[in-house]
This record gives C-alpha cells, structure tokens and sequence, in this order.
C-alpha cells in the first residue's frame, strides 16, 4: 500500500492530477503490487477512463470507494436494493471503456459490483434494473409511510439517533433500548433503520430509530438511494445528534452532520447534542465539552450520563405539544399531501376555490417544520 499527495491549482480535465504525477503514481503502484488505485476525489468518467489506460490498473474514486463499503454491509433486502439502485446509477455513465466485471461475486475492494456479471449488460438493461429497483425501494417508502401513520394514530413519540459515522449510534441504541444491534467500529456497520421500543423514566414509551452514519459530501447517488431511509428522520420528535467526543475532529464532523440535516430539511427539529465515548477523554478534556442545556455527556460503552440523557429526553418531549391546524396547499400537491400524512395525523380535507384546506394534528415541531418545508416548495 502506498500514499502520494498531489496539490494543485485546479484539476487536470483529462487526468485529475496531471500527466506527470499519473506516471509517478503508476510507478509506485507497480513497484508494490497494487491492484488497485483509490483516488480520493470523485472522477469523471473520462478521467475514470484515462487513468486506468494510463496506468493499466483497476482505478476507483471516492464515490465508487463509498458504495463498495456499501455494498460490504449491505444484510437486507432494504439495504441490498438502495446500495445496488446508488451503484447502477453511479456507474451507468462510465460503462464506456471500462474493463472491469461488474460481478457481486468479486470480493475486496472495486470489485464488489451491482449488476450481472458480465459487462455486456448495456445501458437498456442497466435502465430497466433501475425502474425495477426503483419499484422496489417504493414499495419499501410506501410500507414505511404506513407503519408511519400507524404510530401517529397510536400517538407514539420517535426519537431518531444521527451523527456521522462511527459515532457509536448503534452502541447507544443498545444500551437506551436493550436491543442487540450490530456494533462494529468499521464504518456504515448499520445501514438499515432500527425502531425499538424505549421506556423514559417518565413511565412512557417512545419508540427509538437507529440510523445510517452521515458523512462529508455524501454522493447524491447515495443520498437519493436512501430517501426512503432518511425520510424516517422527517417523522422524528427529537434527534439525538451524537458525537464522537474523542475524535480530534468533532467540529469538522459536526458541521458536516449540520449541512447534511439542512439538506435534508430537518435542522429545525427538536435536539439534544450527546457527546458519546467521554470514557475515552482525561478529566481536563471532559470539562472542555460544551455543557448547554442541550448538551449531554454520556459514554455507551460505561453506561455514564445515561441516567442523564433519559431525564433529558423526557424534558425535550415534554415541551413539544400537540397541536391542531390548518395547511392550505394546491389541489393537485400531491408530494406536500404526503408530507402531510407523515408528519401529522390528517384529520380531515376539503376543496375551497381550486385549493385544498388539510386539517392536521402534529407536534408544535413539527407544525414549524411543515410551514418551512411547504414555504420552500
């Protein structure tokens, strides 16, 4: 294995680093045995292209690198169809040329592929396996959205872990709901979203989702793949935002976690900042950590500040009412209908001079976050 570092002005068109550093890296690699070349910048596929005639290796970029973990973790058939609809979509463009088999039986990195295994598979076929997928993963939004409008009515409160990856989400799930959820410190170990139900100290029950690691720049092939995951967010009352309090790059981290809920719509939702693994901090560090009303210190692996955190939750749901109101939007809106449904409990609907007038029940958190949602659209 090898590391070459290339800064530069701007990246070269054909390239990405010039002709001079492909031949250095080329040397390098065949002066280790490598069988592959991972570049830690997305390519285009001319580039994509260009590099492995050049250097006559296997050549993937960041993206490519991502699905692959991906595809590595993948155990459901949730999973297995938006890790293979992220792939297709990816790779489509840059078929042309490639001299790799995109088989599922390759193992090891760049080698773990979506489709048959051949690379004849062309672009008519890769299309239709995309609208097969398509219809598969909404089919799975479309089950969601109704256990969705099942807990409404129940009138069960979600509280939804998110962080960035590795941030010991899925070891704080464990310990808040007895669950045995996968816990591994290899990244995107869960991808699938885990309900359980959770017990606060108030006597009431709440049902806790676990959630995919959020990351720097997360490919939009990807972040398209996993809506109907992500949109377990949107139903949320409170996220717990977890941190990784002892890696030296927790703001970095934090600020991408940040950029990512804005994405998605979601920064407006009810928080609570859980800094997780202070066990892994020396006092000095631990009294550095923010102490705010809605920070919370806690350490999954000790089982300290967890007392903390429950009393926490309790609180921050506790000021969330519920309440009833009116959203006026166009009688053919049938995407803010939907956002209607999976946030709120729609209690009934009429038509007033070519608008529709949906009457709901949801939290005030919620009734925020639908004006904002609905005012952008």
């Amino acid at each position: 294995m090898g590391l070459s570092v290339q800064v530069s002005p701007e990246p070269d068109p054909a390239t990405l680093i010039g002709r001079g550093k492909v031949d250095d890296v080329r040397s390098s690699a065949w002066a280790c045995e490598a069988r592959c070349v991972v570049f830690s910048h997305d390519l285009t596929p001319t580039q994509l292209r260009n590099l492995e005639r050049a250097m006559d290796l296997k050549v993937i970029d960041r993206t490519q690198l991502i699905l692959d973990i991906f595809a590595s973790r993948a155990r459901t058939r949730e999973g297995k169809l938006q890790v293979e609809l992220a792939q297709l979509t990816y790779l489509l463009p840059r078929l042309v040329g490639r001299g790799a088999l995109l088989s599922r039986l390759g193992g090891g990195i760049g080698t773990r592929g979506p489709g048959e295994q051949k690379l004849e598979y062309d672009r008519r076929r890769i299309r239709a396996r995309i609208e097969k997928l398509l219809r598969g993963i909404e089919q799975i939004r479309s089950q969601r959205s109704i256990h969705r409008a099942h807990r409404l009515e129940r009138e069960f409160l979600t509280v939804a872990l998110v962080g960035y990856t590795n941030a010991g989400k899925s070891a704080l799930f464990n310990v808040l709901s007895g669950a045995k959820v996968e816990i591994s410190p290899r990244m995107f170990a869960t991808l699938d979203p885990t309900v359980r139900t959770l017990q606060l100290r108030s006597r009431r029950k709440v049902l806790l989702t676990d959630t995919v690691g959020f990351i720097r720049h997360l490919p939009p092939a990807l972040a398209e793949a996993f809506r109907a995951t992500f949109e377990e967010l949107e139903a949320a009352d409170l996220l717990l935002d977890v941190t990784d309090a002892s890696q030296p790059r927790y703001a970095e981290q934090h600020q991408d976690v940040e950029e990512l809920l804005e994405t998605m719509r979601l920064s407006a939702l009810p928080r609570l900042r859980v800094w997780n693994k202070i066990d892994l901090l020396s006092p000095a560090a631990i009294q550095r950590l923010p102490r705010g009303p809605q920070d919370v210190l806690v350490s999954a692996r000790t089982g300290e500040g967890i007392a903390e955190l429950l009393l926490q939750i309790d609180r921050m749901l506790d000021a969330d009412r519920v309440v009833e109101t009116t959203f006026e939007i166009g009688s053919s809106d049938g995407r803010s209908l939907a956002l209607l449904h999976r946030l709120g409990t729609v209690l009934e609907t009429e038509y007033v001079d070519g608008r529709l007038l949906v009457h709901v029940r949801v939290t005030a958190s919620a009734e925020a976050r639908l004006h904002a949602a609905l005012r952008a659209d």
